[in-house]
């Protein structure tokens, strides 16, 4: 039998005479206050409505769990879902009500964090929007499919590669990472499918590159976006091939090595213009996994902090975030994302003398700041001049932020390109 205390907003109801079901959300808001509620099962015939449930009850500051069930066409939504707040996705399938309906009930506790073995960092995701992102990564740990990480600067795209190393079936096998960024074409060649003794000048001996060094394993290829086109080609070969070619060599080598991608360019926007082959694209690109930046999950920061500071445990007492520090850590944009938060918690810790809590005046001065280019105040101005002249300041904003890029910049503002160019056009900005 069902827990009665889960709560279902349903329009096609599990059906069983001792679940509680309302119909509508007006329903919802008078019974949430009459009894203890464990949870809210969100059972929509459409997968939209569930959306719009999901950011309803989040508006109200709703603290129960919330499951929604699905079809299995609607799967592929889940990601949306848990951007909305939801806990768990529950598929509907062929099982009876009754089997259904445990299911529902053995998912109220909320699964335990993602601890990768092997990993003492440790991932900080109590926002649903890195919530989503983690429940993507646990997905990749059971397959070897390539993953391609997308997100800023400074998200942690290594440690979620690492992430789904750890947790995978390749975990005994070997994690090598490169930065395709730092290395100029011809020498990154050289170190992902190495060379022959003589192969060039200096070359005094035979070297294994990264493929081959991470075979049975995983190789982190680091700023894909940044490499040439020439690079590209005989990238895909070795991707479709399964071999490398040594440089100097006159044969071919198999390796066996997962692949996980990361850039913080835009790559669909990179094989428009050309920059990035659409062949290579499409092969990355199998389980794509977009980190949310800092800003987009603020409830993750003071924890953050919480979890830098432990690891400093031996160099400060500092233990707490004070409220005053708590708020503006919290509002601050943070455009370096995690690797900025982690910077600015090491300056706190090197300069704090005393006390158990981060306190504001301990904060550096950007962000006690507040937002200093923000448009104030003009007089006799309209709302309608008001609205426009902070629409322009904030377009002006992200696109500093997804450096001029386009397309990143709608799909972090939540519009089309069509519209982000109409309101470029709009304030001269084009």
């Amino acid at each position: 039998m069902l827990d009665e205390s889960i709560l279902f907003l349903s329009d096609s109801p599990v059906r069983a005479s001792d679940t509680p079901v309302v119909a509508d959300r007006d329903e919802v808001a008078g019974v949430l206050g009459a009894r203890e509620w464990r949870a809210i099962c969100l059972d929509r015939a459409r997968v939209d409505e569930a959306l719009a449930d999901a950011r309803w009850l989040r508006r109200r500051r709703n603290r129960l769990p919330v499951i929604a069930l699905v079809e299995p066409a609607d799967v592929a939504r889940a990601s949306e879902l848990f951007a909305c707040g939801v806990h768990e996705v529950v598929v509907r399938d062929a099982s009876s009500d009754a089997s259904l309906r445990s299911r529902i009930a053995g998912l109220v506790a909320p699964p335990p964090p993602l601890r990768p073995a092997g990993a003492s960092a440790g991932i900080v995701a109590r926002s649903p929007a890195m919530r989503a992102c983690l429940e993507l990564v646990r997905k990749a740990q059971r397959s070897d499919a390539t993953v391609l990480l997308l997100g800023e600067t400074g998200t942690g795209k290594e440690v979620l590669a690492r992430t789904a190393h750890d947790g995978g079936r390749r975990a005994g096998g070997p994690f090598v990472a490169i930065n395709c960024a730092a290395f100029p074409e011809t020498l990154l060649e050289s170190e992902l499918f190495g060379h022959d003794r003589g192969a060039f000048t200096g070359a005094s001996r035979a070297r294994a590159g990264h493929f081959v060094q991470a075979n049975g394993g995983t190789l982190f290829l680091d700023e894909i976006g940044e490499t040439t086109l020439g690079f590209q080609v005989k990238l895909l070969r070795a991707l479709q091939e399964g071999k490398v070619r040594p440089l100097g060599a006159g044969r071919e080598q198999p390796v066996d090595a997962r692949i996980i991608a990361a850039t913080n360019r835009d790559l669909e926007g990179e094989v428009e213009s050309g920059r990035f082959r659409r062949d290579l694209f499409f092969r990355l690109n199998v389980f794509p996994i977009s980190l949310p930046p800092l800003r987009a999950r603020s409830e993750d920061v003071v924890p953050l902090v919480l979890h830098f500071l432990e690891r400093s445990r031996e160099l400060t007492s500092l233990r707490g975030v004070a409220a005053d520090a708590r708020h503006l850590l919290e509002t601050y944009s943070w455009p370096g994302n995690v690797r900025e938060l982690e910077n600015e918690v090491a300056r706190i810790v090197t300069h704090a003398e005393s006390g158990d809590e981060v306190t504001a005046r301990m904060l550096s001065p950007r962000l006690r700041g507040g937002a200093p280019d923000l448009p104030g105040l003009a007089a006799s101005e309209t709302l309608r001049q008001a609205v426009a002249r902070f629409e322009s300041w904030y377009l002006k904003q992200a696109l500093e932020r997804n450096q001029e890029r386009r397309i990143a910049t709608a799909r972090e503002l939540g519009i089309t390109r069509e519209c982000l160019y109409k309101k470029l056009r709009r304030y001269g900005m084009q």
